[in-house]
């Protein structure tokens, strides 16, 4: 399995490689992850799968965020000599285009080859590569899309070789993320008498809306709580271009926590602990796997009305107009204000993420695999 970005950073693509990889292993296969990582190998080492480090990643700026890649010669050398060693009977790769690990093993790399689109839309850089890359598209034997948005949007910049494209959504593994009541019975949870939790997981870029939820906290604490919703607080999780400006911007107000990064424990209480979980991001959300997250921790689960959240909520998140920090300021009262009905998103949600668990997902891959002639384990 080939990941173009660093797996020791935090991020939506390395976690899936990294659940995937070891929900593999748990089906019985032999798995070895090929990637950057720059400080990674030590807790590889401690996985069930193999991993191979090819290189020292850079931030790099694409689709609004910055991507930890490995973009030089050296790296996608060192790709495409790792994986001719291993002689893997399928070699899957994520994120085909992106410049380094990935894309050395779209064009050069051994074959049967298997592709995972993870990205929903395209700027001009994005759709000019693939119109230079549509001829090696070929080599690719099979491809996967984690939604409908990722496959039109591998589709517009690859054309029709990829017609075929299968969506498999990205997973979660639930044992990750302890429910509520495990961390309340240990004092993990804030308890009855503390202040109600807002919580926010992402990067602190512009896509992302963090400054949406902050307006809306804004206009919370001066509308509603004074009417009886009683103490609320606003925790944090994680860093970006955003966040000197926005800890600036919002500084003299005391109930907002920035926690800046943490590690997937803590991640995992501070979801189990929050009242309610919000993600108002703007654009480019392929797939909601955060919202899962939230969700199999047992949190109430409020986003924009992305359709890459919609495809990953269903109906069991409230969905709001994007962008519109009064819409969320109004839905937070209500939920927060609502024992029942936070409750009610609360079992929506364990009901959904059943369907996305990593194993599934596993699963579905294993499948394609063997489409390919791969022996199952």
């Amino acid at each position: 399995m080939v990941c173009p970005y660093d797996l020791s950073v935090p991020g939506g693509v390395q976690a899936q490689v990294r659940g995937l990889a070891a929900a593999l292993h748990r089906a019985g296969a032999s798995v070895t992850v090929v990637a950057p990582s720059a400080s990674g190998r030590a807790a590889q080492e401690k996985a069930a799968y193999g991993f191979i480090g090819v290189g020292k990643a850079i931030g790099i700026t694409a689709n609004g965020s910055k991507a930890p890649v490995a973009p030089g010669p050296i790296p996608m050398v060192r790709t495409v000599l790792a994986l001719r060693r291993l002689r893997p009977e399928i070699v899957h790769v994520h994120e085909p285009l992106v410049p380094g690990a990935s894309l050395a093993a779209l064009v050069a790399g051994p074959r049967p080859l298997v592709a995972t689109f993870h990205r929903a839309g395209s700027d001009r850089l994005y759709r000019c590569e693939g119109l230079a890359l549509r001829g090696f598209a070929r080599r690719l034997d099979a491809s996967a899309a984690v939604s409908d948005a990722a496959r039109t949007t591998a589709r517009h910049v690859l054309g029709n070789r990829l017609a075929g494209t299968e969506v498999i959504p990205n997973g979660v593994d639930g044992e990750q993320f302890p429910h509520r009541r495990n961390l309340e019975e240990t004092g993990g949870g804030h308890g009855a008498d503390g202040p109600l939790t807002i919580l926010f997981v992402g990067r602190h870029e512009e896509r992302k809306g963090l400054v949406v939820l902050l307006e809306a906290f804004e206009i919370l604490q001066r509308t509603a709580c004074p009417d009886g919703l009683g103490a609320c607080r606003l925790v944090v999780i994680g860093q970006g271009p955003q966040t000197q400006g926005l800890k600036a911007r919002f500084a003299a107000d005391g109930a907002i926590e920035w926690l800046g990064p943490v590690d997937d424990a803590e991640k995992a209480r501070q979801l189990g602990s929050a009242d309610v979980f919000v993600a108002p991001s703007l654009r480019g959300e392929s797939f909601g796997v955060v919202l899962l997250e939230a969700m199999a921790a047992g949190a109430p689960v409020i986003a924009s009305d992305l359709p890459g959240y919609r495809l990953a909520a269903g109906e069991a998140a409230r969905l709001l107009p994007v962008g519109d920090a009064t819409a969320l300021a109004e839905a937070l009262a209500a939920v927060l204000g609502n024992a029942r009905e936070r409750a009610r998103l609360a079992a929506l949600g364990g009901e959904r993420v059943r369907a996305y668990s990593m194993d599934a997902i596993a699963e579905r891959y294993l499948q394609l695999y063997a489409s390919l002639g791969a022996r199952r384990p």
